[in-house]
């Protein structure tokens, strides 16, 4: 089938949960994306900040190759090498005790909710309590990651949901404190909200929030989803906070494309599901294990962390600069290598116009365009972006 007939026949067969861009994709090499018709595309939105070691790397592809002839699955009723091994490593690079891994970052949010209210519950007999979440969090698809989504429009066509779910204010510690009494079982929040629009949580109010969990007995659960495994120039950025939360969220980078993902907790939270609590078939098999131990590997090999550190920087100055060109842009915001140009104008027509000129680009809303490429990225990857960005918006705006 020629690139037409392929979207004609993938929007007659799938669902039409997505507003897909006319491109085929075919393969990928380093920070490239090839259509099936040779188009090639700079990639700068790393399959939503999941594809941290760029594509095709040639060690990852060699260990899942290795694990192909070994062993696909074996269930949770049986113990397994990759399992065990990357186990260590999540829990050794989080300051956790304990990890669960997941398909998918949306079953490591319901994982963390289930660990919040089983805790409440064993202290306290029933089990009535509430999750306090943040306005304008993305947290997943499933119901209960919509349940704990401060975005209206996400929950009401699946009402009734998980309820005892109270929202706050991000970067507002007062109306944190004023949801708080003796049924609060967790707080949940992204360490940097994504597709809210890239935005940090302040210092303070991480500090603060993790001494009202302390002050009254409540879990902090961080959800580092799209914002950990380095991307921040740390591997987790709530290392960045001097705090530590009892339990965090991963998927993502942690697989770097094969679907994984993971829920890890510290003290009496790591202890508190028990056999018949929760599982998954799928969950932890030796596949997905062997690629999130090969992504540890690589992250050491290649200084990842070290590498975000620096291009980073330099990617804010360029998007400094650009900002001070374009009047239609407001603001600009991030952390890392997750960082947003925020337009005065809906930016639909820019990411479109962006990719005409062969640069991948996504939206976090509808008026920010966030910059989330693969951690392996160079100055030269940040230049040739920005050019293509640069003309992408004269096109638009004139």
């Amino acid at each position: 089938m020629d690139k037409q007939q392929i979207m004609n026949t993938a929007e007659s067969v799938l669902m039409h949960t997505y507003g897909r861009f006319p491109m085929v994709l075919d393969h990928g090499e380093g920070l490239y994306l090839y259509e099936t018709d040779g188009t090639k595309y700079l990639d700068f939105a790393a399959g939503i900040a999941v594809f941290a070691l760029g594509y095709s790397n040639d060690n990852y592809k060699a260990a899942l190759k290795d694990q192909v002839d070994k062993l696909l699955h074996t269930s949770n009723y049986y113990y397994n090498v990759p399992a065990t091994v990357a186990a260590q490593r999540v829990c050794k690079a989080s300051g956790m005790d304990r990890v669960f891994f997941t398909n998918s970052g949306a079953e490591a949010v319901e994982g963390a909710i289930k660990v919040a209210r089983k805790l409440y519950y064993n202290k306290h007999g029933h089990a009535d309590s509430t999750i306090i979440a943040m306005n304008h969090s993305f947290h997943g698809r499933t119901l209960g990651a919509v349940a704990v989504t401060g975005k209206a429009a996400y929950r009401e066509p699946f009402e009734p949901l998980i309820g005892g779910v109270l929202f706050a204010e991000y970067n507002n510690l007062e109306s944190v404190k004023a949801l708080i009494d003796d049924r609060t079982a967790a707080i949940i929040m992204e360490t940097v909200q994504g597709e809210g629009g890239i935005y940090p949580a302040d210092k303070d109010f991480l500090q603060g929030v993790r001494k009202l969990c302390d002050d009254n007995d409540i879990l902090l659960i961080l959800d580092e989803i799209q914002c950990g495994m380095g991307r921040t120039g740390t591997m987790f950025a709530y290392e960045q906070y001097g705090v530590l939360p009892d339990v965090v969220t991963m998927a993502k980078a942690l697989g770097c494309g094969v679907p994984v993902g993971a829920f890890a907790a510290r003290g009496e939270a790591a202890e508190a599901l028990v056999p018949g609590d929760h599982g998954s078939t799928y969950g932890g098999n030796p596949f997905a294990c062997r690629a999130v131990e090969t992504v540890f590997d690589e992250f050491e090999r290649l200084a990842v962390v070290d590498n975000v550190k620096k291009v980073s920087v330099y990617l804010w100055d360029t998007l400094e600069a650009i900002r001070g060109e374009f009047s239609v842009i407001t603001d600009h915001r991030g952390i890392g290598l997750m960082q947003g140009l925020e337009f005065s104008i809906p930016v639909g027509d820019i990411v479109k116009a962006t990719m005409v000129e062969g640069c991948i680009l996504i939206a976090a809303g509808s008026n920010v365009i966030r910059f989330i490429p693969p951690l392996v990225v160079t100055e030269a990857h940040v230049d040739e972006m920005a050019e293509k960005l640069r003309r992408a918006i004269r096109k638009v705006v004139g």
